[in-house]
């Protein structure tokens, strides 16, 4: 059945691509949609309070730093509310709150909600009020994950245009990112999420006693109106602790199931829209099944792994496969699945503890997170996931054969290359160093509470490959919420998504100024499954160069030792 599953999650996420494609290709170029009545009023009036001119384009250089700018408010304004929520009303009751909101930690989660990573060293239930849950962690899913997609839109329309100083208006990308695609999506997807069974109330927490005689407390809030969002726009953050494995916030497999789907559909729709807008649309279809083939490998990968009976329960004469750290409403095949597409999406919303799962089911996620999210990716930045490794496979062939490497018509000389590198080494520089800073430090080895050895270094690993990588996931044996994690974590947060994005942005715009080139018999074809291979070939080279000793030292050596 697992496996059912599976095929029907990915058959919906392929199925969906073109419709869903186009239709944000109809949004990024600001033409006609089924929802213009009624959004186009919303607009204009938008423009007008923000005194934004939808007509006038921004260069290159100004794109990203309204982008940077609006990274940047949004943190501050976050941070200013996570300082004083001590005098905000509402629930729930100051008993409850038993995680002191340090400056260290408000500034970490700022950080991590503005940049989509919503990398969380706290429970949610026993830290935050419900207008903070709100007003600050809601709006900012929105808001972030808006940006995120405005991104995508300019970075396609730099590789698609001609002799363009141009990238378009980052303000009406944003705002059409939000009417357009983020709020009626949201609002649909939280009224099943209520009709399925999650709270949506300010009640006080429930005081209930259990069977044995003991006292439980039942967390409520504003949940229904956090938990669609962050999968949605690839946030994450969950409100609650144990995030989507807590019952009220993902109750039954159709719910986790529909979240699934609304982290991959929009990020995998999204080559679509890079081919049509490019007036390519075969090369967005292979670039879309790249991605599906990376994601079947680590789906069997980490399927295995899991559904193997544990090495160490072989003395107990127990069947089945790994379920420590696993809801039972879920089993192993829709914890693998969550894992998988969270994994490769920057979106943290796990259902199972991945500290729990087999050396080789860990190693899964991690490398989905080294690699990139070169598989759905990000919204938005799921884009230029997967086309700068592309852009490195295009060079690579173009030296093979002697001849100036072009892509979508257009030329990587040496200048555009330069980008590319810097890309390309930014991941690994500060993943591995932030982790060897960690591993070399008291401060760093302190965060090791439950296990250490290889195990323990791949929770430092994986804390800092989530980190960069946006997603906000981490094994649990690590204790985060120190100063110094929360340093480090929000270094690596702000590399992963203004430092690619901005030289994503840069090589965009050194594209759109360049003339498209006609096609002739030297030219690498950008739409055959050739050319997908070639991609899927530099993506794996490419990271296993870049990471491949740090993973021996994790969970390789762990599994080989078992």
């Amino acid at each position: 059945m697992r496996w059912l599953e599976y095929i029907v999650f990915l058959v919906i996420v392929v199925g969906l691509a073109r419709p869903v494609g186009l239709y944000l290709a109809r949004v990024c170029q600001r033409q006609r949609t089924f929802l213009d009545p009624a959004l186009r009023p919303l607009e204009s009036m938008f423009y007008r309070l923000l005194g934004v001119r939808p007509e006038q384009a921004m260069s290159t250089g100004v794109y990203i730093a309204s982008f940077l700018l609006f990274g940047a408010g949004c943190a501050l304004l976050l941070f200013l509310v996570l300082r004083f929520q001590r005098w905000l009303p509402g629930g729930p009751a100051e008993p409850y709150l038993t995680t002191p909101m340090t400056t260290d930690l408000a500034a970490n989660t700022a950080v991590s909600f503005s940049t989509t990573t919503t990398w969380q060293a706290y429970g949610g239930e026993n830290t935050l009020r419900y207008l903070v849950q709100v007003i600050g962690l809601v709006a900012q899913n929105f808001l972030a994950g808006a940006a995120g997609l405005a991104v995508g839109f300019a970075f396609i329309r730099g590789l698609a245009r001609e002799r363009s100083a141009t990238l378009g208006n980052f303000w009406v990308d944003l705002i059409r990112s939000l009417l357009w695609v983020l709020l009626p999506l949201a609002v649909i997807g939280s009224l099943i999420l209520v009709w399925q069974g999650v709270p949506l109330n300010m009640a006080p927490y429930t005081v209930v006693h259990t069977l044995e005689g003991r006292t439980q407390i039942i967390a409520q809030g504003p949940v229904a109106a956090l938990e669609f969002i962050k999968n949605l726009g690839t946030n994450g953050g969950g409100f609650f602790n144990a995030n989507g494995a807590h019952p009220y916030a993902n109750p039954t497999p159709f719910t986790n199931f529909l979240g699934m789907l609304a982290i991959a559909v929009l990020p995998a729709s999204l080559m679509i829209t890079f081919g049509h807008i490019a007036r390519r649309p075969r090369t967005g279809w292979v670039l879309l099944m790249v991605m599906v083939a990376l994601f079947i490998v680590g789906l069997v990968v980490c399927d295995r792994a899991e559904t193997a009976p544990p090495p160490q329960l072989a003395g107990l004469h127990i069947s089945g496969g790994n379920m420590e750290g696993k809801e039972v409403r879920f089993g192993i095949g829709d914890s693998v699945l969550t894992a998988v597409v969270t994994a490769n999406t920057s979106t943290g919303s796990y259902n199972s503890m991945h500290d729990s799962y087999q050396p080789l089911g860990v190693l899964v996620p991690l490398v989905c997170m080294l690699l990139g999210e070169v598989v759905f990716g990000g919204l938005g930045t799921g884009v230029y996931s997967i086309v700068m490794p592309a852009l490195v496979g295009v060079f690579l062939g173009g030296l093979m054969i002697g001849r100036t490497p072009e892509y979508l018509g257009k030329k990587i000389t040496s200048a555009e290359m330069r980008w590319i590198a810097l890309y390309a080494l930014l991941s690994s520089m500060v993943v591995l160093v932030l982790t060897g800073i960690a591993v070399i430090t008291n401060a760093g080895r302190a965060g090791l509470v439950t296990n250490t050895g290889p195990r323990g270094f791949t929770e430092i690993l994986f804390a800092y490959a989530s980190c960069m990588a946006n997603n906000g996931q981490a094994m649990a044996g690590l204790s985060v919420n120190s100063v110094f994690y929360n340093v480090t974590t929000a270094i690596a947060m702000l590399a992963g998504r203004y430092g690619l994005a901005a030289l994503a942005l840069a090589l965009a715009g050194r594209f759109a100024t360049q003339r498209r080139l006609p096609i002739t018999a030297g030219t690498i074809p950008d739409d055959t499954p050739t050319f997908g291979a070639l991609v899927f070939g530099t993506i794996l080279l490419g990271g296993a160069l870049s990471f491949l000793p740090a993973l021996a030292l994790g969970p390789i050596v762990e599994f080989l030792r078992r």
